[in-house]
């Protein structure tokens, strides 16, 4: 069975990504990665869809023992992908999803460098301020916060493999680059390295 592809998609606040995901996820190509965490569930929150809650003793210990394809710390709590889980999906032929910040991203690409980067953009930095002054839920200084990482996030973007531009009602074109870019990887040379000879038996 052809392994599934293991793909990262970042992107800074307003850059829809979540949403696009979802739509992802309505195929049966795609598994969600559920991470592992310290943090308390929230209210609604359920064990094993939201996130793996666990110990910080344990999540050390799985650090420890090499159980963690990636992982970070946010606000004094673990955050990461169980690398037992992950590679169980991609073996089962499934392209695995991951939502993560560009530290996780590149650490995943480091840990696995067949992963696929993507960068999910709103189509400009003045679209993206304007959909989160559009929330109506956050205060000022904590949309110049998530200005401001953008920056930095931005830094990092010469790492990332593809660029995906996430327009104004553009949901479903957006979600089909990405499938086409996983198309595509399916079929770089890279990825079938005995080709020439598994063709002449």
């Amino acid at each position: 069975m052809e392994k599934g592809l293991l793909i990262v998609v970042s992107g800074p606040s307003g850059s829809g990504k979540g949403t696009v995901n979802k739509r992802l996820l309505q195929s049966e190509d795609f598994v969600f990665s559920v991470s592992a965490t310290t943090r308390a569930p929230r209210e609604g929150e359920v064990d094993g869809v939201n996130y793996h809650y666990i110990t910080r003793e344990d999540f050390e210990c799985r650090i420890r023992n090499g159980e963690m394809l990636e992982y970070t710390t946010y606000c004094q709590n673990y955050y990461g992908t169980p690398l037992k889980e992950a590679l169980a999906v991609l073996e089962s032929g499934k392209n695995l999803l991951l939502e993560i910040e560009v530290e996780g991203a590149l650490n995943v690409k480091r840990a696995y460098p067949e992963a696929v980067l993507i960068m999910l953009l709103p189509p400009s930095f003045a679209v993206q301020e304007a959909r989160l002054r559009g929330r109506c839920s956050e205060e000022e200084e904590v949309i110049q916060r998530r200005l401001e990482r953008t920056r930095e996030e931005l830094l990092v973007l010469p790492q990332y493999d593809y660029v995906v531009y996430n327009h104004d009602g553009g949901i479903d074109v957006c979600a089909d680059d990405i499938r086409a870019i996983v198309r595509a990887e399916k079929c770089a040379n890279k990825r079938h390295p005995n080709a020439a000879k598994a063709y002449f038996e």
